[in-house]
């Protein structure tokens, strides 16, 4: 006999909307999950969502045999900005097919490798920018990371240098939060409120990406290049199954969609700095590290698989901020109900709609002694090696599993590296204490970091 699903009290017809903040969603599942455990279920306006968060349960929803990605909520209403990309085409679309094909040869390590130059040069620039400021100046870690996050994007896959890490802030940055924002809250509203108080924000944040989007596509156009990046590939390439190629309104769909999701890669690395300012015996471990590989030699692409503590760095700070919170999933279309999980000990519908909380699988005390510890030599060599396959889901699973993460990766060792090599940080509230809100990612709010030229 199968375990009743544990669930909040709610209210008749609103359910329990009340347990979710639709201004900080992430954190209100953090927060169930740390009261109900591996599995929960809320209703919120009739419909029913069932939430996992362990390895095990992870692990098995991440059989493709029996479950798929999931395309619906919040994930829906940002094709206003995007329609069908290769981040929100429903599965029984052709189109996310046809797209990948033609990309994904962009995203391959060995591919991503020849933009490590453009995300380290804009990194130290970066850094040169903190070190001219004035001593003990304090800095936002997430607005500077947002920064230089949309200005290596822009460059390496679309050969456009905006110069945006000093000045106003790019607005497609302001935009990309508040669409989606209003994306995450969309759902849990009634339409006829969506429409009457907030369409036209929604729309004007939608239509702010896209012409960020159509200047990189003009300004390509008008300045002609031998680079054969990711938007070359856009305007160019055929898929190799159909023949076909993207036009000019796909182009802008997968040009808006990429920085939606590399915004998760500031977030690791705001958060990295928050866990070492924490643990400043990491800094020094880290920073010996990069001495003894890099030196004062030039830092090269070829010396990333010879820093392996940094690499533990950037994988336990993907595991304790769950920067990319989680992804869904429903079983597979054909599938008759109702669904066992856990070896029977759970059951669902079979049109059941489920999230992964990485925030409660990343804690997974029956895989991680002291889960809440921050401790870079669990993910290094062996340690990593053993884990399970569910305790890796940091970007995602299977055939939709995040595109961009061999470049994410890079970026975020990169930075990771160059700030730990030219910049010493101190926290300019001593007190702080993490906090996290976020929409399609996690990230620290209120961080504030005091930076200066290292001392060597």
């Amino acid at each position: 006999m199968s375990t009743p699903i544990p669930k909040p009290p709610g209210v008749p017809l609103l359910g329990n909307i009340s347990d979710v903040d639709p201004a900080n969603t992430w954190v209100s599942l953090q927060k169930l999950w740390e009261k109900y455990g591996e599995i929960f279920k809320i209703s919120v306006l009739g419909q029913q969502i069932v939430f996992v968060g362990s390895v095990a349960l992870c692990e098995e929803l991440c059989d493709e045999k029996r479950f798929r990605k999931f395309v619906g909520g919040p994930i829906v209403e940002i094709r206003n900005a995007v329609h069908a990309s290769l981040f929100t085409a429903f599965a029984d679309e052709p189109i996310w097919d046809v797209h990948h094909r033609i990309l994904a040869p962009q995203l391959t390590p060995t591919t991503v490798a020849d933009h490590f130059t453009e995300v380290r040069d804009c990194a130290a620039e970066l850094t040169a920018k903190w070190r001219g400021m004035s001593s003990g100046a304090s800095v936002s870690a997430m607005g500077e990371l947002n920064r230089l996050d949309m200005e290596t994007t822009t460059l390496c896959f679309y050969g456009r240098k905006l110069n945006g890490l000093t000045g106003p802030e790019h607005p497609m940055i302001k935009a990309m939060d508040g669409a989606t924002s209003e994306a995450i809250k969309r759902p849990t509203r009634p339409k006829v409120l969506n429409w009457l108080f907030h369409q036209s924000r929604f729309q004007k944040d939608c239509k702010t990406m896209r012409q960020y989007a159509a200047e990189c596509l003009e300004y390509r156009k008008a300045n002609p290049t031998d680079r054969k990046d990711m938007l070359y590939t856009m305007m160019n390439a055929k898929d190799p199954e159909t023949g076909k190629s993207l036009d000019e309104k796909q182009i802008i769909d997968e040009i808006v969609t990429m920085p939606i999701g590399s915004s998760t890669a500031p977030c690791v690395i705001a958060s990295a700095l928050y866990y070492l300012l924490q643990n400043p015996s990491c800094i020094t471990k880290a920073r010996e590290e990069i001495n003894s590989v890099i030196g004062d030699y030039e830092f090269t692409h070829i010396h990333l698989d010879s820093l392996p503590y940094c690499a533990g760095i950037v994988r336990e700070t993907l595991r304790l901020s769950a920067a990319a919170p989680g992804f869904n999933i429903e079983p597979l279309p054909e599938t008759q109900g109702p669904v066992l999980l856990g070896g029977g000990k759970y059951q669902v519908p079979a049109k059941q709609t489920m999230i992964i909380v990485l925030h409660g699988v990343n804690r997974d005390p029956a895989v991680f002694e002291e889960p809440e510890a921050f401790k870079p030599e669990r993910m290094i060599g062996e340690e990593f090696e053993k884990l399970p396959e569910g305790a890796k889901k940091w970007f995602g699973n299977g055939k939709r599993v995040c595109i961009g993460r061999n470049y994410a990766w890079m970026w975020n060792m990169i930075t990771l590296v160059t700030l730990l090599k030219d910049v010493d940080f101190e926290m300019a509230d001593p007190g702080y204490r993490l906090e996290q809100d976020g929409w399609f990612n996690l990230r620290p709010v209120g961080f504030d970091v005091k930076v200066k030229p290292r001392v060597k």
